[in-house]
């Protein structure tokens, strides 16, 4: 079954409202703080919460009805306290599985990421787009869907990277993985066809973007970095309509951050989340029942 990841069926702009949009911005761990920074240039009038399930991170250590009545359950408690008139949902895998079923229980829109295969398909001049993304994203049908409709002409390589969402979260807790760890994960995304290489690159997860400066520094050759997230906060843009009193990005609200578990929060941590805007973080603690 088809569906609408970044809109939902049906979805149209919410009713103008005097009042701040509250927007809740979710994910598995700390992946989502790339799409929450485009969140607030998007609106920065928003009051924000950025609500990580750390106690069920990574994603794809669940199987899939396991997540998806994980997600459903998280959403419930977090609804119920923070109110959203929006959620956006920064992770790949639990959009493709979970988003169906968060629209048929909650009334409020959810906004899903996805790998930015079309906005790669345009931006290639070699033919040659590789999609770094989890082994989960790079196995489903809905990316390989992706790659038929918008880029069937050129060759796709899918490159399921293992540890990278893991080294990400690791950088800003203060404790950063050597170079050559990060370089043979991405590795395999830079492939020559005669006279012909690689010349874009997919961040297929919303964790990588947290690394690009070291990928940027790391890669045999340059190539074009595609990262959802300004496509993500445009459209939560559309959704919410235009702020009805504008205010600079610099002025944006502080965000209130909330895990599920709290064990990987050090001092470094806590350090790079308030350099990101985090006014309060906080432990609202949702243990995982492993099954």
């Amino acid at each position: 079954m088809r569906f609408d990841l970044l809109a939902g069926a049906g979805a149209a702009p919410l009713a103008p409202a005097m009042r701040a949009p509250a927007v809740l911005v979710f994910d598995s761990g700390l992946g989502g703080l790339t799409v929450l920074a485009e969140v607030r240039r998007a609106r920065p009038d928003a009051r924000v919460v950025y609500a990580a399930d750390d106690a069920a991170f990574p994603y794809g250590d669940l199987s899939e009805p396991a997540l998806v009545a994980r997600v459903v359950a998280v959403m419930e408690r977090l609804i119920a306290l923070h109110a959203p008139d929006l959620v956006v949902v920064a992770c790949n895998t639990a959009t493709t599985l979970v988003l169906p079923a968060l629209r048929a229980r909650f009334a409020i829109p959810f906004v899903g990421t996805v790998p930015a295969i079309k906005p790669a398909a345009a931006a290639t001049r070699s033919g040659l787009i590789s999609v770094l993304a989890t082994p989960g994203t790079v196995r489903r049908d809905y990316t390989r869907e992706l790659i038929d409709a918008y880029a069937g002409a050129y060759a796709v390589t899918l490159v399921g990277a293992t540890r990278l969402a893991a080294f990400a979260e690791a950088e800003l807790a203060g404790t950063p993985v050597g170079d050559d760890l990060l370089r043979e994960e991405i590795a395999p995304c830079f492939v020559g066809a005669g006279e012909s290489r690689t010349d874009v690159v997919v961040l297929g997860c919303t964790h990588y973007p947290l690394l690009l400066r070291r990928f940027e520094r790391l890669v045999p050759w340059p190539v074009t970095w595609i990262d959802p997230a300004p496509a993500i906060a445009r459209r939560m843009a559309q959704l919410l309509g235009p702020a009805p009193h504008p205010a600079p990005p610099e002025d944006a609200a502080p965000v209130a951050a909330v895990f599920t578990g709290g064990e990987r929060i050090t001092p470094s941590l806590r350090d790079a989340l308030a350099a990101r805007g985090m006014g309060s973080i906080a432990v609202e603690a949702m243990p995982l029942a492993r099954q």
